[in-house]
């Protein structure tokens, strides 16, 4: 089944903007500019946007905040008329190394608080795209560490992550989820697959 709708998730505001929580938005709009989509739009309480290249494809950030995603995605799925196996998430995973990615076509939520809500709303049947945002560095507070920055010496590999997890989008969307896996389910600077 074609992906038709691609949310990326985070906290809307300024302040939240460069956090690890919001790695879910910057990949989505990497996206937008890849596939050249058009203006942000609110509604469906999220802002959205679609491209045209070769057929639509809905791009959305929710502004729900991240522990209230399942509000906003289960009113895009119905308002855009998508299963949610057409709707491929994107959002940080503190559980996975920095710049690992792990694209999924179901599962549950693990630790993550937005994915739980997802799940609460419609389900384990979407895709989902995890970005590793665990550094080496320990934490006391989990909730203050994905919504702090990366520290300086991780913006190089953050980046290259975000990059490379918007090309893993594009590919799911045009080529399929099981080929993106394929290629995409790999350790960074790796040529070797994941279980």
């Amino acid at each position: 089944m074609a992906i038709e709708l691609v949310v990326g998730l985070g906290n809307p505001g300024d302040a939240y903007a460069a956090t690890r929580h919001n790695v879910g938005f910057r990949v989505v709009d990497a996206v937008a500019q890849l596939l050249r989509a058009g203006e942000w739009r609110r509604e469906l309480k999220s802002e959205l946007s679609a491209t045209g290249r070769g057929r639509r494809v809905w791009l959305a950030k929710p502004r729900t905040y991240m522990n209230c995603s399942g509000e906003a995605v289960a009113e895009l799925l119905s308002g855009l008329e998508v299963s949610p196996a057409q709707c491929l998430v994107v959002v940080d995973d503190v559980d996975l190394p920095l710049g690992r990615l792990r694209l999924r076509r179901s599962g549950g939520p693990g630790t993550h608080n937005g994915l739980r809500d997802i799940v609460d709303q419609v389900g384990t049947g979407f895709p989902r795209l995890r970005l590793g945002v665990r550094g080496s560095a320990p934490w006391a507070d989990l909730a203050e560490y994905v919504l702090a920055p990366f520290e300086s010496g991780e913006l190089e590999v953050a980046e290259g992550m975000i990059k490379l997890a918007g090309d893993a989008v594009s590919y799911s969307v045009f080529e399929g989820l099981q080929r993106a896996m394929n290629r995409f389910n790999q350790a960074p600077n790796s040529g070797e697959p994941l279980d």
